[in-house]
């Protein structure tokens, strides 16, 4: 079996001589490490592809991984180039909240930056926006709604709000108060 192994070695070093290979024939259960060099390109095509870009320039889109091949497209090519599909998840969720709003729109305003009121006929002007992500609607005396196109910042925003929300519904007594002040304050700002 050596002599077969050996011959083996000795064929692949001829049949390679030209090359930069090294040919080994380790003992049984030796273990042999290899390292491989392997740069990995990947082509831009649709729209991402229509303009070349400068040295340095970052080339944005999605990385798309096909047996051993990357391409760089943009989403609206997507569905072209390849047999993905994208999709958008608009989520809702109703939360208990006896508080009034105007208390949760004061509240929130110390957190967020941006809180503006949305022109909305059937809750008559009782919604506003969160960072143009998230709808906080008036459902009832009782609920209000959560409204969101779901990613990875609109599911911050709207988890930071139903926290919020939840812990303003534990403060009753606390927000009474500040609710009284919250409507002094807007009445001024008027």
């Amino acid at each position: 079996m050596w002599n077969e192994i050996g011959r083996l070695k000795q064929k692949l070093i001829t049949q390679f001589v030209d090359r930069n290979t090294k040919t080994i024939s380790p003992k049984n259960c030796q273990s042999v490490e290899m390292y491989f060099n392997s740069e990995k390109m990947a082509k831009t095509i649709g729209r991402v592809a229509e303009k070349t870009p400068e040295v340095g320039e970052i080339v944005s889109g999605l990385l798309v991984k096909k047996a051993f091949t990357y391409q760089i497209m943009a989403l609206d090519d997507l569905h072209v180039f390849s047999q993905l599909c994208t999709t958008n998840i608009s989520q809702k969720i109703t939360i208990t909240y006896t508080g009034a709003f105007g208390v949760l729109k004061h509240r929130l305003k110390q957190i967020f930056e941006s809180v503006e009121s949305l022109p909305d006929e059937e809750f008559e002007g009782r919604a506003f926006g969160v960072h143009e992500r998230l709808t906080v609607k008036y459902e009832s005396e009782k609920h209000i709604s959560l409204h969101w196109r779901s990613d990875p910042i609109s599911d911050m925003v709207s988890d930071s709000v139903v926290t919020l929300v939840l812990n303003i519904s534990h403060e009753i007594p606390k927000v009474a108060v500040e609710s009284e002040e919250a409507t002094k304050t807007e009445e001024e700002n008027n």
